[in-house]
Formats: structure tokens, C-alpha cells, sequence
């Protein structure tokens, strides 16, 4: 698995954890200037034997591909990978057999396809407790939700062999392959994109600004909206149409919001650090 992180440290322990109970041989990890305790989570691992390499970028501008491909060839010809999930660090990705390796066992394509799945934050609560996750609202302004609130759709993402690789896409939503045959897995992946008011506003305004100084301009439509937004001095508002706080009823009672406490319990069953 390779991981790009800046000020995860909230986060990224759990995830490790997380995934190498599901499966996960080994970490690359990118640390893209992080000011929190993310580089000491990072030693940490790394001296437990999971971190295989970490890679202090000290670069602006949010150059995720080539920072991405970077990890991957190192996955492939320093450490004999055979298959490479592309991570973020609020992302879970959860098989239902509980192990990784066995969705990928029999498969003779070269692309997995997953779903992705919002999970509805608790402020209350850490987050590796909540219980509730979201569906897609195919009219937002009935709701008065945010143009890239966590009801919007979510575009899914891709775990690949690494015979055959190219290049990622951004997001890591595709993978250029060399005969590119792809098909849809049973991995969902569950994600804590947005973990509080404050959390939101810091990785908003974080986001917004590296997003500016990126040479090529391309990409980061919610990171422009929510930074042009903080400008204005309206991003704090904008969280409570993030979350359809006003609407949280009628959300639920429709069953855009709805119980899922896969990734809780799975935390709660193998006893790990939540």
C-alpha cells in the first residue's frame, strides 16, 4: 500500500493498523510537509518492519501523480509487489472476507475496481467508532447541501497488479496499464474524508492553498470551491451544508444517511487502537 500524507497524524496509526490486519504486506509512504505527529507515526512503523520506505517531500504544488508513481515503482523494483492499493490516509479499504489477499487470489485481470462510501461524522465520537454512513442525493438543492457535500457522487477507485503498470491517474481513481484489463471487486472503501468542523477547515484551506501554487492547474474543483469560499469567510458555514446538518432528519429518514458499522466493529473485533 502506498500512502501520500500531510498532518494525518489523527488518522494514520489507526489505518496502519487497520490494514495490516486486513492483509497488507508492507507501507510506502510519502510525507508531503507534515507539521503534526505525523512523522513520528511514521518512525514508528518504520521500526516495527511495516514502513518499507518513507519519503520526505519537501515540494509544494500538490504534484500527487508523479509523487504516487514514485511509490509505486519503488513498491515494484525494490520490493517484489504483486499487487498496490493507492491510499489516502482516511481511506479504509475493508474486504468481506477480512483479508485482501483473498479478493486478488483467483483473479486473472490486472485492475480491481472499488466503491467508495462517506462515512457521516460524529463530532463526539473518535472515528473509528461511527456507525453511520451515505448515499447519494440526486438533488442536492432539495437539501440545500454543498455542490461537494459527502452525499455527492463519489467516484471510485482501483487496486492493480504491478506487471503491467504505467502511470496512476490523479486521485487514483484509474491506472494506465500495459493491456488494461479491469474488473469491479467486493472492496468497499470506507471514507473519513471530512472528521469534524475543524478538520474540515484546516484541510479546506491547507488543500486550497497548495492547489494554487500547482504548475499544471488542473484538478481539485472542491479544493478551488472551498478555498474560494474561505476567502470570502464563509467556510465555516459551508461545513453545516457539507454534512446536510439542517437536513439530518429528513436525510436519514429518506436513508441517505444509514447504519454501517462495518469498519467499527471490525476496529472493536481485532482489538485495535481507536
Amino acid at each position: 500500500m502506498t500512502l501520500l500524507v500531510k498532518n494525518e497524524a489523527d488518522v494514520l496509526e489507526q489505518n496502519l493498523q487497520f490494514h495490516k490486519a486486513m492483509g497488507v504486506d508492507g507501507f510506502i509512504i510519502t510525507d508531503n510537509n507534515s507539521t503534526d505527529g505525523t512523522a513520528a507515526i511514521i518512525r514508528k512503523y518504520a521500526e516495527k518492519g511495516w514502513v518499507l520506505e518513507s519519503i520526505r517531500e519537501t515540494a509544494s504544488g500538490y504534484e500527487q501523480k508523479i509523487w504516487v508513481d514514485r511509490m509505486v515503482m519503488l513498491a515494484i523494483t525494490r520490493h517484489g509487489a504483486d499487487w498496490i492499493i493507492n491510499a489516502d490516509a482516511d481511506e479504509f479499504w475493508y474486504s468481506p472476507s477480512q483479508n485482501l489477499k483473498e479478493e486478488v487470489k483467483n483473479v486473472r485481470c490486472n485492475v480491481l475496481t472499488c466503491k467508495v462510501v462517506n462515512m457521516y461524522p460524529d463530532e463526539n465520537t473518535p472515528f473509528s467508532r461511527w456507525k453511520q454512513a451515505t448515499k447519494t442525493v440526486p438533488a442536492s438543492e432539495d437539501f440545500d447541501l454543498s455542490p461537494f457535500s459527502i452525499f455527492g457522487r463519489y467516484r471510485g477507485k482501483v487496486l492493480h497488479r504491478a506487471c503491467g503498470y504505467l502511470q496512476i491517474a490523479m486521485g487514483n481513481h484509474k491506472v494506465l496499464m500495459f493491456s488494461r484489463w479491469k474488473k469491479p471487486s467486493n472492496i468497499t472503501i470506507y471514507h473519513y474524508n471530512f472528521r469534524g468542523r475543524d478538520h474540515f477547515l484546516r484541510k479546506m484551506v491547507n488543500g486550497g492553498k497548495e492547489l494554487e501554487t500547482h504548475k499544471n492547474n488542473h484538478g481539485g474543483r472542491h479544493w478551488k470551491y472551498f478555498y474560494q469560499l474561505y476567502k470570502e469567510g464563509r467556510l465555516s458555514q459551508e461545513y453545516d451544508r457539507v454534512i446536510g446538518a439542517s437536513a439530518y432528519d429528513e436525510l436519514r429518514r429518506r436513508g441517505y444517511i444509514y447504519d454501517d458499522s462495518t469498519i467499527a466493529d471490525f476496529f472493536e473485533k481485532k482489538g485495535l487502537d481507536g
